[in-house]
C-alpha cells in the first residue's frame, strides 16, 4: 500500500513539474515578445512622431538588438523542448567520444572564445566514451558552456573533464568566473529567479538550465552545479554508459 501511494506521490510531483514547466515557459515566451515589440513599436513611433531625434534612435538600437539575440535564443530554446514533448520521442542512443565533443565545442566557440581571451582545454580520459543520445548531449553541453564563457573574464581558463566511474561518465565543465552566491542556487532551475549579466554585458533568459535540467532527465542522467561568488563554477553531469 506505502508502495503505491508512494508512486502516485512521484507521478503527481513530475506531473506538477511538466506543468509548472510549460506554464513558466509560456509565460517568459509572452513577456519577452511583448517587451520586444513594445519597445521597438515605441521607438519606431517616437522617431515618427519627433519625440526623439534620429540621432538618439540609433543610439537606442543596440540595445534593441541585444533584446531581440535573448528573445531568439528563447525561442530557439523552447523549439529543441518541444521537439521532445510531442509524439512518442526516444532518445536515439549512438556510441560517443568525450573528446569529440570537447572538439565540437571548441570549433563552435572559437570566435568567442578568441574575442575574451578565454582558453578552453579537456582534463581527463582522453579515451572517455558512453553511449547516449548525441543530439541531447550536444545541446546541453553548449548551453553549459555558453554559460561558462559569459560569466569568465577575459583571459580565464575553462576546462571540459571527463571522467569514468564504474557505470556512469561525469562530465564537468569547470570556470573560474564570477561565480554565483549560494542563495541563488537553489533557484536555479525556476522561474523566478534573477537574470545575471555577463562579464562583457551579455544577458540570458535563465531558460537554458531549464531546459537542460529536462534533457539529462531524458538521457537518464543527474547534474551537480557547485559554484561561489567570484571563485567560478562546476557543473558535472553524471551519465549512464548504457
Amino acid at each position: 500500500m506505502n508502495d503505491l501511494i508512494d508512486g502516485l506521490q512521484l507521478k503527481i510531483e513530475r506531473l506538477e513539474n511538466e506543468i509548472n514547466f510549460r506554464n513558466g515557459l509560456i509565460s517568459m515566451l509572452s513577456h519577452d515578445s511583448k517587451e520586444l515589440f513594445g519597445n521597438f513599436l515605441w521607438l519606431i513611433e517616437a522617431l515618427e512622431e519627433k519625440t526623439i531625434t534620429e540621432e538618439d534612435f540609433f543610439k537606442l538600437l543596440p540595445q534593441v538588438k541585444s533584446d531581440a539575440r535573448k528573445n531568439l535564443q528563447t525561442v530557439q530554446d523552447s523549439t529543441a523542448w518541444l521537439k521532445t514533448q510531442y509524439g512518442e520521442f526516444k532518445i536515439k542512443p549512438v556510441t560517443i567520444m568525450v573528446t569529440d565533443l570537447f572538439q565540437y565545442l571548441k570549433e563552435k566557440y572559437a570566435a568567442r572564445l578568441q574575442e575574451k581571451n578565454i582558453n578552453f582545454y579537456f582534463k581527463g580520459d582522453h579515451n572517455a566514451v558512453l553511449t547516449n543520445d548525441r543530439l541531447l548531449l550536444e545541446y546541453v553541453l553548449d548551453k553549459i558552456l555558453n554559460n561558462a564563457v559569459k560569466f569568465s573574464s577575459p583571459g580565464q581558463d575553462i576546462y571540459l573533464q571527463a571522467v569514468t566511474e564504474d557505470d556512469r561518465m561525469v562530465i564537468s565543465v569547470t570556470d573560474s568566473g564570477t561565480g554565483m552566491n549560494e542563495k541563488y542556487l537553489s533557484g536555479i532551475y525556476t522561474y523566478d529567479n534573477p537574470v545575471f549579466l555577463g562579464t562583457s554585458g551579455e544577458k540570458g533568459a535563465g531558460l537554458s538550465l531549464k531546459i537542460v535540467k529536462n534533457f539529462i532527465s531524458l538521457m537518464r542522467g543527474n547534474i551537480t552545479i557547485i559554484s561561489s561568488e567570484n571563485n567560478g563554477t562546476t557543473v558535472s553531469l553524471f551519465l549512464p554508459k548504457l
